[in-house]
């Protein structure tokens, strides 16, 4: 057994040295892609045929295909903390979609250290694009104080509701949209974000670079340029339609405008998103830096179902049960995809247990950092590497705070999913074999006790109270009457 237990140390030694001598060769750039609320089901690669995105299916071609991936919450906020930090929410500063006024959400505490900190201090020029959502302006977690050099798009993500917003921000100064201003929509802004990401793609050439580009789309409202609107109008019929707000005091006020061919629009949205995939694509090779650059491809959370989109028509959660705000599989499990030419195997699918968490130890070790303590990522570059000595999650863990309060924990083949937990404090926890019911159709809870006593005290342990009290189910004190007229 000694000589066992040794081989196996001399493995993981190997491993990972091997992983260091090739970040010694070189410091890769990386890209990460994120889009807004798109499905597990809205990529062509995984099952869409509505419409198709061969941008997108040509970097799992060219890369990896993780399909055992979760996002870091089921709404916008959430996710990007835990994205950015390491923590999942049952850890993390930010654990919902908390909002500032009249502009922003709720910060991340000031002395946070961030993903793009890390990559700085590593030499890599660091630019954010699209969609920050993590700190109002004048807070200390505006991006440019979260370690990012550069920042271009929304500060707000109820702003970004709109997409021809008055103003974006270039750094840390509104830059006014004039053609957008009265009922205009001269300048669709995720264009404007994407001219701007490419641009700091080609102004670091010659540097190790983290770009982070939080896409918009395909959030509500269903919005997207007529060049795209033509090519699938009339082609989802019967058409869904939405009745938004068009003008008045409370136009681009956070409320949706109108969309009678949302169906078109969903699908013009997403293939802006995959001209956008393959413009970068197209950049890298003519820059000479395509083998050097690590794209990673993602969504924040499910699909949602608001200003005329119907996930059902499309089946953008690709058959899985629920969508954004659900703890159930469609509201977190997505769509990821990494692409390393040279490096990460061409053509080849993960069934690797990852979240959105994992980014930053996986960064570190791709730069050379030493991985930050007391996060809840596990690095997953063996798996981009092909190596052997991937570290495994013991459980992943998210917790939501609206809708009465959800609890969610993945172990293994087992799903324990919690609701109502902020008014009921002994809610029951349902429990799934996602190895034979990946839809979550059938609550096995009754016939494996001893699982579920397992999961109900990992959901008690996996979590510490937050300082924030909305973020820490506040009626689960409340007596029963109260809490019984609550739930009716």
């Amino acid at each position: 057994m000694k000589c066992v237990r040794m081989i196996k140390r001399i493995c993981l030694f190997m491993a990972g040295m091997a992983a260091v001598s090739v970040m010694a060769a070189r410091a890769p750039n990386i890209i990460y892609i994120l889009a807004d609320d798109l499905g597990y089901g809205d990529l062509s690669c995984n099952g869409q045929n509505h419409f198709q995105t061969p941008n997108i299916d040509r970097l799992a071609a060219e890369g990896m295909k993780f399909i055992q991936h979760y996002s870091g919450s089921t709404v916008c906020a959430p996710s990007r903390c835990a994205l950015l930090t390491g923590l999942h929410t049952g850890h993390a500063a930010v654990r919902g979609n908390a909002a500032f006024n009249p502009e922003g959400q709720q910060p991340m505490p000031g002395d946070t250290c961030t993903m793009a900190h890390m990559l700085k201090e590593a030499g890599y020029a660091t630019g954010v694009f699209g969609k920050w959502g993590l700190g109002a302006p004048g807070t200390a977690s505006e991006p440019l104080k979260m370690g990012f050099d550069r920042f271009y798009g929304y500060n707000c993500q109820r702003q970004a509701h709109h997409y021809y917003p008055y103003f974006l921000w270039n750094d840390d100064q509104r830059e006014m949209l004039w053609g957008n201003f009265g009922l205009e929509t001269e300048e669709y802004a995720p264009t404007l974000i994407h001219e701007q990401a490419m641009r700091f793609i080609e102004d670091n050439k010659d540097k190790p670079f983290f770009c982070y580009y939080a896409l918009v789309q395909p959030h509500a409202e269903m919005f997207a340029p007529e060049e795209y609107m033509e090519k699938y109008r009339g082609k989802f019929l019967p058409e869904s339609s939405y009745e938004g707000t068009d003008g008045g005091p409370d136009f681009r006020k956070f409320a949706y405008g109108s969309q009678p061919e949302a169906h078109a629009a969903f699908a013009a949205m997403v293939n802006c998103i995959d001209d956008y995939v393959g413009d970068i694509t197209a950049k890298l090779k003519k820059l000479g830096i395509d083998d050097n650059t690590l794209i990673i491809f993602t969504s924040d959370n499910g699909p949602h179902q608001e200003g005329g989109h119907d996930p059902a028509y499309f089946n953008s959660n690709g058959s899985q049960r629920g969508l954004k705000r659900d703890l159930y599989e469609g509201g977190i499990h997505v769509p990821m995809i990494a692409r390393w030419p040279g490096t990460v195997k061409a053509g080849t699918v993960s069934e690797h247990l990852s979240a959105f968490w994992d980014m930053m130890p996986t960064a570190a070790e791709l730069a050379g950092k030493t991985v930050p303590e007391g996060i809840d990522g596990i690095s997953f570059l063996p798996t981009l590497l092909g190596q052997s000595g991937q570290r495994r999650h013991d459980y992943l863990y998210w917790e939501f705070h609206d809708t009465k309060g959800r609890l969610a924990i993945r172990k293994g083949k087992w799903k324990g999913v919690r609701y109502e937990v902020a008014v009921d404090p002994d809610s029951e926890i349902e429990l799934y074999d996602l190895s034979s019911d990946p839809a979550e159709c059938v609550n096995v809870a009754k016939d494996y006790p001893e699982v579920v006593e397992e999961l109900t005290a990992l959901l008690k342990s996996a979590r510490v109270e937050s300082p924030n009290p909305n973020f820490n189910f506040p009626l689960k004190k409340m007596n029963g009457q109260h809490g019984d007229a609550h739930k009716r």
